[in-house]
């Protein structure tokens, strides 16, 4: 145990004191950027937005409505046409007024076929400046998440003719100080806000990928707040009298891709099997020590308002009824060593998953024990992001565990497009194909008839619940851990994109 506190002493990043009088949050972070900077580069825009660099026209509150933000408001012209109303009393982190010229350069630039996520925005045929506080975006055809879609941080306002890779320039609370690659990214208070003036005067994120080490540097007090407080850290953070814990449900749900493309997975009854071999409580209970997550029904989570979870009847744990769906897929013990074979061969399943998420390890390591229980000898292996998402595109795969945020714009197309549309990248990945499921994702996106869009959303959800491409696990809770002395932060249900706040302060 000495050698391994040493080791994580010597492999932490050094904070040092500033001694200075100015309230300066001390934050560690999971995730950031890397050389580039650029919120359109890849998703550095949510590492930028979580340092309140960058703003958005449109945001999602606290409670996932949809609120003006640089915009005013917008005019719906027509299906296919939007005025976008923007504020008139925003300055750009350098003083330069904000423009109708500066919006229209931050989403040209992302739907730019050079940029790597220009596909999201290919919707859009053109954005065009009114007059200095106007602009109209106008649609190929008809699509009811364009406004929703003006909340990713993708498509931040930024100031144009800037290296925005190196020196961000945005309008947000915090302006950018310095950055030191992969280890910290400091801002300071814009006191030109046009919001509310910010209580903190700056802020220092560091990223800190190693989940005990976050939390020993909170209980040491080296920073003020830490995001990803480990599930086993709940309690010991709890006892102590100057640190407090805040947990909330979030959009981030955790489920594993089945590859259809492959025999016997290519089969519905296994694929039904697997969700009634999982004990989805087990893994909330042990892998994430019964307070990081909730188990889960469907696609989204309950709080995300366009969940259909209500209409689903979650799948029982019943390993008997997984044996006899396998059974009547031909898979039995047909040698007799307490093993099921599949085609003369036993049949195996490996989970792949990555490092980079704490719960994603354990987890798997559950569930391959629960299939062993029914007779599947399973296996987990661990790799590094990009093998993992080369393996899920080569079909090099069984079953693979992943994480992802729901909801970053609120709209539910957003994830359900790219996962189980024929053509969205994901679906590619697990093979998954139902000409239904199209229609009605085409259908919702083309109604502005939010009763209408909820009912095809419906559809979807309980049709991806029995076809089974993803098999759904947990919705992740967010642990934060904080010194008594951080007032203001709240966890929003979007909380990758929203951290710094101009709320946030620290008391004396």
């Amino acid at each position: 145990m000495a050698t391994f506190l040493i080791l994580l002493l010597l492999t932490s990043p050094v904070i040092a004191d500033s001694g200075s009088s100015e309230k300066i949050l001390k934050a560690d972070l999971i995730f950031g950027p890397d050389e580039n900077l650029d919120p359109a580069y890849k998703y550095t825009g949510w590492y930028m937005r979580e340092a309140g660099i960058y703003d958005t026209l449109f945001a999602l509150d606290k409670d996932m409505n949809l609120v003006p933000s640089l915009a005013t408001g917008f005019d719906q012209i027509s299906d296919t046409e939007y005025k976008i109303h923007l504020r008139d009393d925003v300055k750009f982190h350098d003083g330069t007024p904000l423009n109708a010229d500066a919006v229209v350069y931050s989403l040209q630039r992302v739907m730019a076929s050079s940029n790597s996520r220009h596909s999201e925005y290919s919707f859009i045929e053109s954005v065009t400046k009114d007059d200095e506080n106007t602009v109209t975006i106008k649609t190929k055809e008809p699509y009811s998440p364009t406004i929703a879609s003006l909340v990713d941080p993708l498509v931040s306002i930024v100031k144009p003719d800037v290296d925005l890779n190196k020196t961000p320039v945005g309008t947000g609370p915090f302006k950018f100080k310095s950055y030191e690659k992969g280890v910290k990214l400091s801002v300071t208070r814009n006191d030109e806000y046009w919001k509310e003036k910010p209580k903190l005067d700056g802020a220092e994120l560091f990223f800190v990928s190693d989940p005990m080490t976050r939390a020993m540097q909170l209980e040491g007090g080296d920073v003020d707040i830490i995001r990803g407080l480990p599930q086993t850290e709940v309690k010991n953070i709890k006892s102590k009298s100057n640190l407090e814990v805040l947990e909330k449900e979030t959009l981030r749900e955790n489920l594993l891709y089945v590859n259809m493309r492959k025999a016997p997975l290519d089969n519905l009854s296994v694929r039904h099997a697997l969700n009634h071999a999982i004990d989805r409580q087990e893994i909330v209970d042990t892998a994430l020590e019964g307070v990081g997550g909730v188990p889960a029904i469907g696609v989204f989570s309950s709080i995300n308002p366009w969940s259909a979870n209500d209409e689903l009847k979650p799948y029982a744990y019943d390993t008997s009824k997984a044996k006899e769906l396998l059974r009547q897929a031909g898979i039995t013990d047909a040698d007799g060593d307490g093993w099921l074979d599949f085609q003369g061969k036993p049949f195996t399943i490996t989970i792949k998953t990555y490092t980079s998420r704490a719960e994603n390890k354990p987890s798997a390591e559950v569930i391959a024990a629960q299939l062993e229980k029914i007779g599947i000898k399973s296996g987990v292996e661990v790799l590094e992001t990009g093998a993992l998402s080369s393996d899920l595109s080569n079909g090099n795969y069984d079953l693979a565990l992943y994480s992802w945020s729901t909801g970053t714009t609120g709209d539910p197309d957003y994830f359900l497009s790219k996962h189980y549309e024929s053509k969205g990248a994901e679906a590619k990945k697990t093979g998954y194909f139902n000409p239904d499921v199209d229609l009605w994702l085409q259908k919702a996106r083309a109604t502005f008839d939010q009763k209408e869009r909820m009912n095809y959303y419906a559809k979807v959800q309980e049709q991806i619940f029995l076809d089974s491409p993803n098999i759904f696990l947990f919705y992740l809770n967010e642990l934060v851990g904080e010194n008594k002395r951080v007032k203001g932060y709240e966890i929003y249900p979007s909380c990758e994109i929203t951290f710094l706040t101009p709320d946030m302060s620290l008391e004396d």
